[in-house]
């Protein structure tokens, strides 16, 4: 039976308003960071902030989604539904204020997003967020931040939608590492070959992206890091690791990947 509404301060805020998956904020952090490398503006940094905002709606919305979909109106659902509106509001007058500072038209990557955003609230919504699909799904809509930022700040188109995909292929190769690691460590089939196989189609990319023009060289310097990081850490020769520092070493990773990405755009070190 639908329980009636306690106090919202019975749950606490944090459990509402920050999600507990820490590997979203690399997801969210790359984008956005990026984004502004390839074309710093203020309209840029107001679509930042949106992003952000947007980012910490969805542990709310998946809460709310959850408890509405059971029928049930829980102490956390009425919190949930004011951090909901909160971010929700904040997301659109930050985005309202870039359209009014941004210089050229940004919202083409948005509408390419959406799509894939929609997949993982609709597994959100299930319960069921920390499957394969919707972890790519999300962070995949994320990496859409760094083309926007870059668009709206008046970035070469090329180098903008390059961005977006060279982030996705990251997001893709991470989370196939990361769930093979885990059930390698732990005894069980880990699908170790189609990780492989997907950080060496990631390489492939990359270079044929730099060898058009679109992205740096470095591109396939930062995917062939991350490919010897996949076989070392899938092969018999590895350590088991704990989780938790399983995902401290991706941020790093993520840091490198970054890092590479950046100065490359930076520095215009494209293949010809």
């Amino acid at each position: 039976m639908p329980q009636p509404p306690e106090r919202a301060t019975a749950v606490p805020w944090k459990a509402v308003a920050l999600p507990s998956e820490h590997g979203g904020w690399g997801f969210l952090a790359e984008p956005v960071i990026l984004g502004l490398v390839l074309a710093p503006s203020a309209a840029g940094a107001s679509l930042a902030l949106a992003a952000l905002a947007a980012f910490l709606g969805r542990h709310p919305l998946r809460l709310l989604l959850i408890d509405r979909r059971k029928g049930l109106r829980y102490p956390r659902t009425v919190l949930a539904e004011r951090v909901l509106a909160g971010d929700a509001l904040l997301a659109l007058l930050l985005f309202a204020t870039a359209l009014a500072l941004a210089p050229a038209p940004f919202w083409l990557p948005l509408a390419v997003a959406a799509p894939i955003g929609i997949v993982a609230l609709a597994f959100d919504a299930r319960g069921r967020s920390r499957e394969a699909l919707p972890e790519v799904a999300g962070s995949v809509a994320l990496g859409a931040s760094a083309t926007v930022i870059a668009l709206a700040g008046g970035a070469d188109a090329g180098a903008a939608w390059s961005a977006w995909a060279l982030l996705a292929l990251r997001a893709v190769c991470s989370v196939l590492y990361v769930r093979a690691r885990i059930r390698l460590d732990r005894g069980l089939p880990a699908g170790s070959r189609l990780a492989l196989a997907g950080h060496a189609a990631a390489v492939a990319l990359a270079v044929g992206l730099a060898r058009l023009g679109c992205a740096p060289s470095l591109a396939a310097v930062a995917f062939v890091a991350l490919l010897g990081r996949a076989a070392w850490g899938l092969s018999r020769w590895r350590r088991p690791i704990r989780p938790q520092a399983l995902g401290f070493q991706e941020l790093g990773y993520g840091v490198l990947t970054l890092a590479l990405l950046a100065i490359g755009y930076r520095l215009g070190t494209l293949v010809r």
